[in-house]
Formats: C-alpha cells, sequence, structure tokens
C-alpha cells in the first residue's frame, strides 16, 4: 500500500538540511530502485523553486511500503530525523486517484 510521509522543519533547518541530504538521498534513491517510491520533495520556505536562504519548511514522500507499522518504521530512520531537521513526521495511507 502507498504511504504519505509529511514532515514539518524545524525553525532554520537549512544548515542541518543540507548537511543530512545525501544520506536522506541515498535512501530515497533505494525506493526508487525498488520500484516503490511515487514521488518525494521538499516544501520551499517561500513561493519560489529555489528558496535560497529561506529553505524549506518540510518534505512529503508518498512511497510503497508493506505496513503503515513499516513506513513509520522508515520515517523515522531518515537522516533528517536523526540530524534534527524534522520537528514533526506524520505517516497516512494514501489512495493514489490521479494520475
Amino acid at each position: 500500500m502507498l504511504y504519505a510521509i509529511i514532515a514539518t522543519d524545524v525553525a532554520n533547518s537549512l544548515e542541518k538540511r543540507l548537511a543530512a541530504r545525501p544520506e536522506h538521498l541515498a535512501r530515497l534513491q533505494q525506493l526508487k530502485a525498488e520500484g516503490r517510491i511515487v514521488l518525494a520533495g521538499p516544501h520551499p520556505a517561500v513561493d519560489s523553486n529555489d528558496p535560497g536562504a529561506a529553505g524549506f519548511s518540510g518534505s512529503l514522500i508518498v512511497a510503497e511500503f508493506d505496513s503503515l507499522g513499516a513506513a513509520q518504521a522508515w520515517a523515522e530512520a531518515d537522516p533528517f530525523v536523526t540530524a534534527g531537521v524534522y520537528a514533526n513526521v506524520v505517516v497516512k495511507p494514501f489512495k493514489q486517484v490521479l494520475p
């Protein structure tokens, strides 16, 4: 089943985010290689694809996991969690309708 992982950053997370990004992306690449990722990306803190120093306010990942528990465990082990980038992470079942 698909699950949405919706994360909110701590204030002024950009430096922490950049430091943990390589490990974070490696985990996402693994999901991609396994054919389990639908989409993933950050929420810019301002209305721009390149928010610069404003950074990001959070992230969204939609991917396939065996269960809600498996999705939550994967999310809890994310380098952005362990590096203190995320203040809050919510994992919800997701039903894709489009496309």
